[in-house]
């Protein structure tokens, strides 16, 4: 194990015309790990976590169109779904030449990466999961507004789902229910560079929008797990239980379909463990891959 941080290259790809941004660590020949990132971040997430490991992984993490440095095209022009990021990060691996990767699912990315994985499960060498959700009756309380809106998609409700999209919801977002001496390790860059993009109308428009699509993703959970049933990838499923979106019992659900899973509860940490807990998720990852053969 190396104690020197791997520099991480940060570079752009080409996709349908699409200037797509990615960071990128570790030799080009190692074995391949996918970032896709959450929500309200981007591949900045993944900075320290792709130092750590680049001395023995390749580690990429792009931006989907409209977050991080990426392209934003019209909402006439892309498709801004789960599908459609999926379908960018499918065209991300082929002009990098991967066809084979372990796969991080949290947040957003676990939506989108498992829309990814049923697509090829002959790819999927591994799963990471980090408060990613996939079962419906562990959904947190922070879904409530949520299940209104698509119960209603009323304008007083979008109204309240906007306020989510400002400088303040973004901050608390990020902070979310940690305790406040674990907080203070979470950099304000997550939500104060996630708010440069979010600033623009059409920007925050589309971010609401990709909150109506949650709704679907939720639809395909039965989907999601199947696949998990039926092919169980080995995997790594490190949780914060501080979560209001997912709790400890979305962590624990997982094991009904990947018995073999193995699971860590982090006690004190949150929906943001990457940020403070980051020495924890770097051990345990680092761990679990190095059992991984592929």
């Amino acid at each position: 194990m190396s104690t020197t941080p791997a520099p991480v290259a940060h570079r752009t790809v080409s996709i349908d015309g699409l200037e797509i941004f990615y960071r990128e660590a570790g030799p080009p020949d190692a074995p391949v790990v996918l970032l896709p990132h959450g929500y309200p971040s981007s591949s900045f997430h993944y900075r320290g976590f792709m130092a750590a490991l680049g001395d023995r992984w390749r580690l990429i993490a792009p931006d989907y169109p409209g977050f991080g440095y990426s392209a934003q095209p019209s909402r006439s022009e892309f498709d801004y779904t789960f599908a459609g990021y999926a379908d960018v990060l499918d065209a991300v691996l082929a002009k990098l030449g991967v066809d084979r990767f372990a796969l991080y699912l949290f947040d957003y990315g676990s939506q989108v990466g498992l829309q990814l994985a049923m697509r090829r499960p002959d790819r999927i060498a591994a799963l990471v999961i980090q408060n990613g959700d996939a079962y419906e009756h562990t959904l947190g309380p922070k879904y409530d507004l949520l299940r209104r809106y698509w119960a209603d998609p009323s304008d007083e409700l979008r109204s309240q789902l906007e306020e989510a999209v400002t400088e303040r919801g973004l901050r608390e977002e990020v902070l979310g229910e940690v305790p406040a001496h674990i907080a203070e390790r979470i950099s304000p860059d997550l939500w104060q560079l996630a708010w440069t993009r979010m600033r623009d109308p059409e920007n925050r428009a589309i971010m609401v929008d990709l909150f109506a699509q949650i709704e679907d993703s939720v639809a395909r959970f039965p989907a999601y797990q199947a696949y998990l049933r039926e092919h169980r990838p080995p995997t790594l499923i490190v949780w914060g239980p501080h979560d209001g979106y997912m709790p400890a019992e979305a962590a624990h659900a997982y094991l009904a379909d990947l018995p073999d899973a193995e699971l860590h509860v982090l006690p004190d940490a949150g929906h943001w463990l990457i940020e403070t807990h980051l020495g924890d998720l770097v051990r345990l990852t680092r761990d679990f891959l190095a059992r991984v053969h592929y």
